[in-house]
This record gives C-alpha cells, sequence and structure tokens, in this order.
C-alpha cells in the first residue's frame, strides 16, 4: 500500500472538499515558531493535473486570489533583474573595496494565497539580496543578527577558514543582537551563494537565509539581459516536506507577470538551488535550448540543451536567444514541483520594455 502524506492528501482532496476543508485537514493554522517550523496556514496548494483546470488557473489556488507582494516588502518581477552591488571605494592601494550590510530578522511572509509563513530573513526578503562583485575585489559584509536565535553566513567561494561562518571557527555563531564583519577577496569568478550555517542547518536554509553571490570575470562577460532565479520551497506544515515550490520565493509568480524578453536578445540566467528536503531540482525550457556554465567559473559552456539538473548547493549560468516571439513555459521538470508552483513564462516581444499583448489561449 501507498504511503499516503499529507502532500499528496491535499492534491487528491482539494479539488472536491474546497481550500478551506483542504485547510482543515492539515490542521489549520500553526503557532510553532522555533528553529525546526515554520507557522502559517496551509491552503489548496495542489497539482493543475487533478482537477481539469489550466495551469493558468494557478494549480488550484483560490480563484483570482493573489499574494500580497506589497506586504511581503518584495516582488518576484523586481527580485528577478535586482543585483546589489553595495557601495565601493578605493583604498590607498589603489584597490576596490567593496561593502555590504546584512540584517538577519524574523519576518512573516505570505508564500501563496492565504499561506503565512514565519520566515528568518536577510534584508527582509527571500531570498536575501543577490550580492555582486568583481573578481579581485576586497568584499567586507557587515553582519548583524536583529532575531531570536543564533546566525551566521556561509560565502561559497574562496576565503580565509575564519571568515567561513561556520560554528565553532572565527567569529562563528553571531548571538541575537550581536554583529560581526567578513571580509575576503572576491574569488572565484563565478556564481555562488551565502547561506546560514547554524544548527540544524536544514532548518536555517529552509526558513530562508540565502541568497545568490555573483562574482564577475574581471574580463566581464558579454552584454545581455540578466536574471537571477534562486530556486526554493517551503515546508508549511512542518513535516519536512515541501508543500509548494518556486524560483524567486512566490509559487506561479511569472504565470501571473510573464518575464518579458526581448527577441534576439542574448539572455543570461544565474540559476541557484537552495531548495531543502528534495535531493534535486531543475530548469526546463520549451521551444529552445540554452548554453549551460556550471558554478560559471568557466567561459565555456559545458552542454547546449534544455534541461539541466541541480543538487542543493549547485549552480549554474543559462545563456540563450529567443528567435520569435510568443510565451515560452520553463518550469522544474519534476511534475510535483511544477503543479506545486515551479512554473512560469518567458514573454517574448521585439522590445521588452513595449508591451506584449499576445493572447495566452484558452
Amino acid at each position: 500500500m501507498a504511503t499516503v502524506t499529507r502532500r499528496r492528501a491535499l492534491a487528491a482532496l482539494a479539488p472536491v472538499l474546497g481550500a478551506g476543508a483542504a485547510t482543515r485537514l492539515l490542521g489549520g493554522n500553526a503557532a510553532a515558531q522555533d528553529h525546526h517550523a515554520a507557522a502559517g496556514a496551509t491552503t489548496g496548494h495542489h497539482a493543475a493535473s487533478t482537477n481539469g483546470h489550466s495551469p493558468l488557473q494557478h494549480a488550484g489556488f483560490r480563484q483570482g486570489a493573489r499574494v500580497d507582494h506589497e506586504r511581503n516588502g518584495f516582488h518576484p518581477s523586481a527580485l528577478v533583474r535586482d543585483f546589489d552591488e553595495g557601495t565601493t571605494r578605493r583604498l590607498a592601494s589603489g584597490r576596490v573595496l567593496r561593502e555590504w550590510e546584512l540584517v538577519a530578522q524574523e519576518k512573516e511572509i505570505e508564500v501563496a494565497p492565504g499561506v503565512a509563513f514565519a520566515a528568518w530573513t536577510y534584508n527582509g526578503r527571500v531570498p536575501g539580496p543577490t550580492l555582486r562583485a568583481r573578481e579581485g575585489e576586497r568584499l567586507r559584509i557587515s553582519f548583524r543578527n536583529a532575531s531570536h536565535h543564533p546566525h551566521t553566513i556561509h560565502f561559497h567561494g574562496i576565503h580565509p577558514a575564519e571568515m567561513d561562518g561556520v560554528p565553532g571557527v572565527g567569529a562563528g555563531l553571531i548571538e541575537p543582537g550581536k554583529s560581526t564583519v567578513y571580509e575576503f577577496d572576491a574569488a572565484p569568478f563565478g556564481l555562488h551563494l551565502y547561506h546560514c550555517h547554524a544548527a540544524p542547518l536544514a532548518a536555517h536554509i529552509t526558513k530562508g537565509l540565502y541568497g545568490a553571490f555573483l562574482i564577475d570575470p574581471k574580463q566581464g562577460r558579454p552584454e545581455a539581459d540578466e536574471l537571477v532565479m534562486v530556486m526554493n520551497g517551503f515546508d508549511t506544515n512542518f513535516d519536512r516536506s515541501n508543500e509548494v515550490y518556486a524560483a524567486n520565493s512566490i509559487p506561479f509568480a511569472y504565470m501571473d507577470e510573464p518575464i518579458t524578453i526581448t527577441r534576439d536578445e542574448l539572455v543570461r540566467l544565474y540559476l541557484v538551488n537552495v531548495l531543502e528536503y528534495d535531493l534535486i531540482n531543475s530548469f526546463h525550457i520549451h521551444g529552445n535550448f540554452f548554453h549551460y556554465f556550471p558554478t560559471g567559473s568557466s567561459l565555456e559552456p559545458s552542454e547546449y540543451t534544455d534541461t539541466v539538473v541541480q543538487c542543493q548547493g549547485q549552480r549554474g549560468i543559462v545563456e540563450m536567444r529567443f528567435p520569435t516571439i510568443g510565451k515560452h513555459m520553463f518550469h522544474a521538470h519534476q511534475s510535483e514541483f511544477t503543479e506545486l508552483g515551479w512554473m512560469g513564462f518567458f514573454d517574448v516581444c521585439e522590445d521588452r520594455k513595449a508591451v506584449c499583448d499576445l493572447p495566452m489561449g484558452p
């Protein structure tokens, strides 16, 4: 007999019972806010294929319902092109010093219509800011812990051990109300990530303490329309299994508001997987192929494909051009992830700054 998880039960019953009954099935609101849980109500985030409706109807989310991005304080349509270059000044040696301030804080966010999640954030958003630097610069990150739990920042890349952001080394755990400074050279060039490394590690990551970290090569890369997607998910009922999946946190966000692209323009997508509780994640594009640069640490692509797989912490750069106008779907190639939120559209126009008004179809 197959094991029936609460997620599978919700997927099967929500079309029949409706969102309210599905919520009761999962026990309604939860109040636990410790290292292992994220508080929030659960609702009808079930598979589109189970109810006979188009995926454009948001896979069974309440009809017409939308996440309150203003209340969240961040919007996926803005995050996808948001790169934080910090502030810079030139040292006496002539070298560039690039600086940021990151603050760990607790914040309730809405991860799907009616689904509240007690997140732990860097600078009040999930994912945290996409930090961007250039190879060879000196980087300085001032970190303040304004939450109720000990946290750190661990950066992927090359740096001294005392700057690694792990318990028991260097500054170690940063207790509530305390602060520290991480300082190291920007190396190697490529696409990296940062995240909290306090125990239990899975809980600190799934609660939202992560972000992309980009180091451009000294010679730069060809001009492109640049995007960033941090693939993630949320365990809304504390069973160490995700109920919703997304890129940049909000399920179906890029179905509601497709990402506009200019025909024939080079598109460069910085793709990072921080999904917890699932072994792999993936990215698939419809009607096109792309060049893939694993970790972005080489200027030569490893393959020309339409699907790529990443385990947690893996990342890579996707480069592609769209030769024709129209809407091209992208999504995880695990059907469950897609049906629970990880899907969207690129809306290819003659000019992405103009209105793309092609019909979506029935």
